[in-house]
């Protein structure tokens, strides 16, 4: 039987949904009948600050359509009552968002008429409706009040939403486009370190960049080809021949204009297919049903950690498969993403791995594997 003090625990745990926060439930000695969500109670105002931010990639990036070596981002901080929760808005070129459009978005946000940052669903539908876009730098304010209310609760999200830490799965490390000299250099760098690569494939010698990869390592495989198959038949035919190359996911094949080309592929592929482009928000979800076998996440594409935890639900419930990724990224949003991988099939979250100016340290990967901080909030302290 349990003693007191185990009880008390579980009972700290259980009632974090309700309010109680684990140092209010470990302190009394029964559970009180009635609880504050707020635990400093002033009803204090929040304040947002945020700066610029540029993201400076380890080596030079390369997908089927650009190359870049650096990342624009927006960084974000929400204080209140001497608690601060942190976000951030990164922009890769294919969002169509800059710094200069982020921090015009940011200037409207008006927090101060809040005088309760629990209220989540309010608030973030109030920073919904100011534009019809700006996705990431609504995800930046949704991570920031997140952080916070989880350092407010003194728990981590993956508790709040009920998850287990060690069920978050390996994440895929991504090997980006290059010369078969510098993606064999890239493989061996990360050797003994991820139980799964993703490469990203789309051009004409993407036999080749596999071939090259199989030279050094004998990894799974997750493959990304950024809508860069224009033919189906094409598609299908390297979806095949990747199978035997011991791929074990492809992620959007075709452009996201070929739904009606993509539903024909995926039906007949040997291996699960994700939307990535196809995917922006929760409304895209359903649409996607029996196009793709799953989707894949981002929190600068949906806005935040709301919507994320939304359309997880949902994808669940339509049968689909779910992946959470990221873009490139410090450990703040990353980590941020990282609280929901406990509930998904596959993760890309190497987004903090491949910059060389992290200014957080937050999820960890271990031996591959996604390790979460019992840190409150997205699990993250300032370097």
């Amino acid at each position: 039987m349990q003693n007191r003090r185990d009880f008390l625990k579980t009972a700290a745990f259980a009632a974090i949904g309700s309010g109680l926060t684990i140092r209010q439930a470990l302190a009394a000695e029964t559970v009180p009948t009635t609880f504050s969500i707020n635990r400093l109670g002033k009803g204090g105002k929040m304040k947002m600050t945020f700066f610029p931010y540029e993201l400076k990639l380890k080596h030079v990036f390369t997908v089927a359509s650009y190359s870049r070596s650096t990342t624009p981002d927006v960084q974000v901080e929400i204080e209140y009552e001497g608690v601060t929760g942190y976000g951030e808005a990164s922009m890769p070129p294919y969002l169509g968002q800059t710094v200069d459009t982020v921090m015009a978005f940011l200037k409207k946000v008006n927090l101060e008429q809040f005088d309760d940052p629990f209220q989540l669903d309010d608030i973030l539908t109030y920073v919904d409706s100011i534009s019809p876009g700006d996705t990431a730098a609504k995800a930046a304010v949704d991570i920031a009040l997140h952080d916070l209310v989880g350092k407010l609760l003194g728990a981590p999200w993956y508790k709040i939403w009920g998850l287990t830490k060690e069920k978050a799965p390996s994440t895929t490390f991504t090997i980006g486009i290059d010369t078969p000299e510098v993606m064999r250099q890239k493989t061996l760098e990360v050797a003994g370190q991820f139980n799964i690569l993703k490469v990203k494939l789309g051009r004409e010698n993407d036999k080749e960049m596999i071939q090259t990869i199989r030279s050094v390592s004998n990894l799974p495989i997750a493959i990304d080809a950024n809508q860069g198959w224009k033919d189906k038949h094409h598609a299908l035919d390297m979806i095949h021949w990747l199978k035997d190359q011991g791929i074990v996911m492809i992620e959007q094949p075709m452009p996201k204009e070929q739904l009606d080309d993509t539903a024909w592929v995926t039906q007949q592929s040997p291996l699960p297919v994700f939307a990535d482009e196809s995917l922006q928000r929760l409304c895209d979800v359903a649409a996607l049903r029996g196009a793709f076998n799953g989707i894949n996440i981002k929190l600068m594409k949906c806005t935040g950690m709301r919507e994320a935890w939304k359309m997880l639900t949902l994808a669940r419930a339509l049968d689909m498969r779910v992946m959470i990724g990221c873009m490139t990224e410090t450990s703040c949003a990353c980590s941020a993403a990282a609280q929901l991988s406990p509930a998904v099939d596959f993760a890309d979250l190497d987004g903090n791995l491949l910059i060389s100016n992290d200014r957080f340290r937050g999820m960890e990967v271990v031996k591959g594997k996604i390790t979460l901080s019992d840190l409150p909030g997205i699990g993250v302290t300032k370097i």
